[in-house]
């Protein structure tokens, strides 16, 4: 219906790059978890790995929302009125004469 508006580039690369280290430590924590309930002896390294993993998810994370606040800073976001915004009301100025 309404054309959405595309993502920067530099953010659109951010936000691929956390999505996909997301995935990976989601992945990772599966692993994690059915090693564990198994009691092999991988499931340790994997515990030590995902949280790594997750310390870099956030990052990740963060990196998306400051890249989109710098883009916004240094290409500015145009400001327009919305359709529910009155235009300013006229005064009107009586000058002083005879009637």
């Amino acid at each position: 219906m309404y054309a959405k508006p595309r993502l920067p580039d530099p953010v659109r690369t951010a936000a691929v790059r956390a999505l996909l280290i997301v995935a990976v430590t989601l992945v990772q924590l599966m692993v994690a978890v059915l090693c564990s309930l198994a009691a092999v002896w991988l499931a340790f390294p994997m515990v030590i790995s995902t949280v790594a993993s997750t310390v870099v998810a956030t990052w990740a994370v963060l990196d998306v929302w400051v890249t989109r606040q710098v883009w916004r800073q240094r290409h500015g976001v145009l400001s327009e009125p919305s359709s529910a915004a009155r235009p300013r009301p006229r005064v009107r100025v009586r000058r002083g004469g005879a009637d």
